[in-house]
């Protein structure tokens, strides 16, 4: 990430030295080897500062919500564990509405479970 941020300030510069995206690529290869961004990227780059973009930094991208795993999910995880220590993560995840991933990564970490409640088993 540090590279990256790097390198857009370099391109940013480069910009503002009106240097052409083509004359910019080889100043950051020769600058930064094999760490340097793809072509597309520095045209992506070059290009948006060209037009007027003064942030270096990413822009907050759209997608879920990094909460899912909030204190409230973790309340009902824990309350409906309570009635039955034997629920899967499957089931539990579709009781609650929260994707397995999440489920799992509470009960594993946030109430410190070792062994994760399982589906049984179809054929057994």
């Amino acid at each position: 990430m540090q590279r990256s941020l790097e390198q857009q300030m370099a391109i940013k510069f480069c910009v503002k030295l009106e240097k052409s995206d083509a004359e910019t690529i080889p100043m950051l290869r020769k600058a930064f080897g094999v760490d340097c961004l793809s072509d597309t990227q520095i045209f992506r780059w070059h290009k948006a500062f060209a037009e007027g973009r003064e942030d270096v930094n990413y822009e907050n991208r759209a997608g879920r919500p990094s909460t899912s795993s909030s204190d409230d999910n973790v309340k009902r995880v824990r309350d409906l564990l309570n009635t039955d220590r034997r629920l899967s993560v499957r089931l539990i995840s579709e009781t609650l509405d929260i994707t397995k991933t999440i489920v799992h990564e509470i009960v594993s970490e946030s109430l410190g479970m070792r062994k994760v409640p399982r589906s049984p088993c179809q054929k057994c």
